[in-house]
């Protein structure tokens, strides 16, 4: 009888945690479905081309996942014309040529997960970025340069595209360019 039990118990554990199982993808199935933009709509409508982003040149990856998270390592204001903006704000740039640049690097940033996740209605939100900013000693506005990188992300996701964030200056970039930028985004399953 106590045998009887025993499996008729785990008969009962085993099926309700199939259950679980079919009702957690049938939500996350439906959560992504309720989604109501289409980010890549938005860039056709922006006139924005996702750009091919090559194999990394040194020992790193493009993005690295974990679970629901992907890690974007820093991108450069790299243009479809394969050369980066250069210089350091205030002083051979200005905060509206910083502001472009930033932008560059979040049409970049947008080619790596796209070619990560194949569809960015994949994107659940924007997590976190963190901006650098290659800026004479004297230069106090940051945010304002990363506000070009921000901007395209609320323009593409909506409020998906709202993060938490970081701008701070740097004494110099990798190959002087102007900005670098590295962001955390939540991916449905």
């Amino acid at each position: 009888m106590k045998y009887c039990i025993y499996v008729l118990l785990s008969f009962l554990i085993i099926s309700c945690a199939d259950i679980n199982k079919d009702t957690a993808k049938e939500n996350s199935s439906k959560e992504m479905a309720d989604v109501d933009y289409n980010p890549e709509a938005v860039l056709d409508s922006l006139n924005i081309t996702l750009r091919d982003q090559g194999i990394p040149v040194a020992n790193y990856v493009h993005a690295a996942r974990a679970d629901n998270l992907l890690f974007l390592a820093g991108k450069g204001p790299k243009q479809a014309n394969g050369e980066n903006i250069i210089g350091k704000l205030g002083d051979s740039l200005t905060i509206e040529q910083g502001y472009q640049a930033a932008r560059e690097v979040g049409i970049n940033q947008l080619s790596v997960l796209k070619a990560e996740l194949g569809n960015l209605n994949k994107v659940k939100r924007i997590v976190s970025v963190h901006g650098m900013v290659n800026a004479a000693p004297d230069f106090k506005d940051h945010s304002k340069v990363i506000n070009g990188y921000s901007d395209l992300m609320v323009e593409v996701f909506g409020d998906n595209g709202k993060h938490a964030r970081a701008a701070v200056g740097m004494g110099s970039l990798p190959g002087n360019m102007a900005v670098e930028i590295e962001m955390v985004v939540e991916v449905y399953e």
